[in-house]
């Protein structure tokens, strides 16, 4: 039984007649006639009586019409599911971001893309860098945003913004006057960073690396899972940390965190989505949204 045989059979039952129901389904009467014979043999029972030139339901036609509509309105309903879906009027659209995109970078963007497409349903994970890219992979978010380096062959990977990382402690640190600072006197103060797996803390290490300096040899006095909680325990003693001048800007406007020279090459925010899953419009309509912002 397809849709089509019931689209026919409820229009002929509508009409009580067979040309009239052709003309409005812009079929041949004998296709009609056809498509309601394939019914009634298939299934061994008559849908009408057959009065002359004349049809009418009969009780098991009226008993099938009421399955036949409610199958067909169904049908329709979910036509209009897809044509909404697609029209960007309903869905949803699951992000993975790791924290200081999450936190700094990608909430305007969010604001923006809910007042275009209101109905659209945003949710927001956060985790670091190995997380999110873990989520895309065993298929828990749509899109993700990092910081860190990936390589991971299933995903599809895009630079979509710039960051830059700095260097800062309190400043009544004895490193908050120099006007230098060079990579080996780097071990002169404990250091709070984040947890294994960030991509600030993977930045900063490769870096160190480039520079011929084994990041073993910080003296590590934390290690902390958020921009925000670093931040406050360097407010509190003499400590130095590496994280993006979009988390540090509050507190260097306020005057509670303090720059020193030691900055660290840009760094890139990527996209990721995974090569072989559906791309949804509303993961493309973020995705246009999102480069327009670049």
């Amino acid at each position: 039984m397809t849709l089509e045989q019931l689209r026919i059979f409820a229009e002929v039952a509508r009409q009580q007649h067979l040309t009239r129901a052709a003309e409005i389904l812009h079929l041949t009467p004998s296709a009609v006639s056809a498509a309601i014979k394939t019914l009634e043999e298939r299934y061994a029972t008559q849908l009408f009586n057959r009065i002359g030139r004349r049809i009418e339901l009969n009780e098991t036609g009226r008993i099938f019409l009421h399955e036949a509509e409610a199958v067909l309105a169904r049908a329709q309903a979910a036509e209009l599911t897809l044509s909404e879906i697609t029209g960007l009027q309903r869905g949803s659209l699951h992000i993975y971001a790791s924290q200081t995109i999450a936190s700094y970078w990608l909430p305007p963007v969010l604001a923006r893309f809910h007042t275009t497409y209101p109905m659209i349903d945003l949710k927001l994970s956060i985790g670091n860098s190995e997380q999110v890219v873990e989520a895309l992979r065993e298929g828990l978010a749509d899109t993700g945003f990092i910081e860190g380096e990936t390589d991971d062959p299933f995903l599809h990977k895009e630079s979509v913004a710039t960051d830059q990382l700095i260097t800062v402690v309190r400043p009544q640190h004895p490193w908050a006057k120099r006007t230098t600072l060079p990579t080996a006197t780097l071990p002169e103060s404990f250091w709070i960073l984040r947890e294994q797996g960030s991509g600030t803390r993977a930045a900063f290490e490769a870096y160190l690396r480039d520079q011929a300096f084994d990041p073993a040899h910080l003296p590590l006095a934390l290690e902390l899972p958020s921009n925000e909680a670093i931040c406050s325990a360097l407010i509190a003693g003499d400590y130095a940390t590496v994280l993006s001048a979009l988390a540090a800007r509050p507190h260097l406007a306020a005057g509670t965190l303090k720059q020193v020279p030691f900055t660290l090459p840009p760094r890139q925010f990527w996209l990721l989505n995974h090569r072989e899953r559906y791309q949804s419009h509303a993961f493309k309509a973020l995705y246009a949204m999102v480069k327009e912002t670049k």
